[in-house]
């Protein structure tokens, strides 16, 4: 893959993830809507099981943002460890660096990659999803607006990662 086409496929995971989460919502499943989209990756399975991550997982903001785990289930769906291949200690090990290569970037970019920390550093507070009066205190105070640029940022980001390891496949360097 050129670099241009690299750019061009990060670019287009990006665009159509932060639209997902402006449109959508649901962080984890915007990023891994975005990816498959920009990817051309039908799997309805990664999505599904991407619901109950957003918000720091099930709305906490307690856990990772949904956005890194969402780049991570991509990433694993593409170049993770297949079940006939359990036992083996290593078969994971690309997705791992690929992962951690996309935690890295979110600690860079955020000091963290908590949810919560993540909010407390764009907005200066977090909000409480169940809580009706909170949630739409979120909207107006322009939290969608945060939220998508960390859903782009994070689907772009996945997107290289995903493109500079396929570029590594064909050349024959199977990490």
């Amino acid at each position: 893959m050129a670099d241009e086409e690299r750019e061009d496929l990060a670019e287009k995971a990006y665009r159509l993830a932060k639209e997902y989460e402006r449109t959508c919502t649901g962080c984890a499943q915007s990023v891994v809507a975005g990816l498959l989209d920009a990817l051309g990756v039908d799997e309805e399975g990664v999505f599904k099981a991407a619901s109950g991550l957003a918000d720091g997982i099930g709305l906490t903001r307690e856990g990772s943002c949904g956005s890194l785990t969402g780049g991570c289930m991509v990433m694993g769906l593409l170049f993770g460890r297949e079940r006939v291949d359990h036992r083996d200690m290593m078969k994971p090990m690309r997705s791992y660096l690929m992962c951690k290569e996309l935690l890295e970037d979110f600690v860079e970019r955020y000091g963290s990659s908590r949810c919560y920390d993540i909010q407390m550093k764009l907005m200066g507070r977090t909000y409480d999803m169940y809580d009706p009066q909170e949630l739409q205190e979120a909207f107006k105070s322009g939290m969608l607006e945060h939220c998508s640029e960390v859903v782009g940022q994070a689907a772009r980001r996945a997107a290289e990662i995903i493109a500079k390891e396929r570029a590594r496949e064909g050349q024959g360097e199977n990490a």
